[in-house]
């Protein structure tokens, strides 16, 4: 769900350009050097890292603009470079290591960390600590649970992840997922598709199209998928590495992600400066959206984790188990595929 998940988490339109920087890495042999030595030994020189974003920068991003804003990578010994993603999205750079760190989701990274064409990448944090995800449609006309979707119009991207996630949803409220008409669309303006009537409920992310409907004072319905199904409480977005680059350079990726670490519990602290913070990087973004948006996300990023970005086995395993029991992809999913908390946890 890539492309959907770029689309619907948090769609920012028209070309930005980020003062930090302008279009794809470039490879920087540079990378490869670490801050220190096995011993923890700093040493003279920074290590260069980029990092690439899964879409436009947005409240998703907010404590990486806050580690950087406020010197958290500085203090470890680390120059970080934020870049624009390609259109195939971060896997691709990050897999060939162009970029070692990026944003992207358990379900759409999947097909590069199992099968034939896997790439060395794994997820190594959680953004946020649980899917925030649901369908959202006008209030009163029914559609708060998923049975209501029998009968009406959602925008779908025909991708089978998502369909199976919605035919699951609404078969285990006692739907008939057969009566759900599909209509194929990109909905750029959640706000004005769903007044305009052109379809009827909107798979979305709620920090920011769920909030943005409140800003506009768009009065909807909404249910998350998590609450319908524990077992779609997957991670959702995570920031994933290379491999083969944090295995040779395990203390540079752990002080990176300590850094990170910092940069998000900062934003859950103070989501209004933490917004200012991302405005500073990203101005062309809406303020009151923004702020809104990270206030919402601030009781997100960590939640009742142990601490940000930590990565709960039986959950992501859950998921992916779900994805192997439907056939949704083609190959073995042994536990534990993609992820790996030992650089988050020090």
């Amino acid at each position: 769900m890539k492309k959907a998940k770029k689309i619907t988490a948090l769609i920012m339109t028209g070309a930005l350009a980020l003062s930090i920087t302008a279009g794809c890495a470039k490879n920087n042999d540079s990378s490869s050097s670490a801050p220190a030595d096995k011993n923890g030994t700093q040493t003279a020189e920074k290590t260069k890292i980029s990092f690439v974003l899964d879409w436009t920068p947005n409240t998703n991003h907010t404590g990486l603009y806050v580690a950087q804003e406020k010197g958290y990578f500085a203090d470890e010994n680390l120059e970080v470079e934020i870049i624009q993603p390609p259109e195939d999205g971060a896997e691709m750079l990050v897999g060939a290591n162009k970029a070692q760190f990026g944003v992207s989701f358990q379900d759409s990274m999947l097909p590069a960390v199992a099968g034939d064409n896997k790439m060395p990448i794994e997820a190594v944090a959680a953004v946020v600590q649980h899917n925030t995800s649901g369908i959202i449609s006008l209030k009163g006309k029914g559609m708060d649970t998923p049975k209501g979707l029998e009968g009406k119009k959602y925008a779908t991207w025909d991708l089978p992840i998502e369909k199976a996630t919605l035919k699951q949803v609404v078969e285990k409220d006692g739907g008939d997922f057969g009566k759900v008409e599909l209509i194929p669309s990109t909905v750029t303006d959640e706000v004005s598709a769903l007044k305009s009537g052109s379809v009827d409920a909107i798979w979305i992310f709620y920090g920011w199209a769920g909030v943005a409907a409140e800003v506009a004072g768009l009065e909807t319905d909404y249910f998350a998928f998590k609450d319908i199904d524990p077992v779609f409480d997957y991670y959702t977005p995570v920031i994933i590495g290379n491999t083969d680059w944090m295995k040779a350079n395990p203390y540079a990726a752990k002080s990176f992600l300590s850094a990170m670490k910092k940069g998000y519990e900062f934003a859950a602290e103070n989501p209004d400066e933490a917004a200012d913070i991302l405005l500073k990087y990203a101005p062309e973004l809406d303020e009151t959206l923004v702020k809104a948006s990270q206030k919402y996300l601030s009781k997100e990023y960590i939640s009742d984790a142990s601490q940000w970005g930590y990565i709960d086995a039986s959950r992501w395993n859950a998921f992916y188990k779900w994805i192997s029991d439907n056939k949704l992809f083609e190959g073995e999913l042994p536990e534990n595929t993609g992820f790996t908390n030992d650089y988050i946890l020090q």
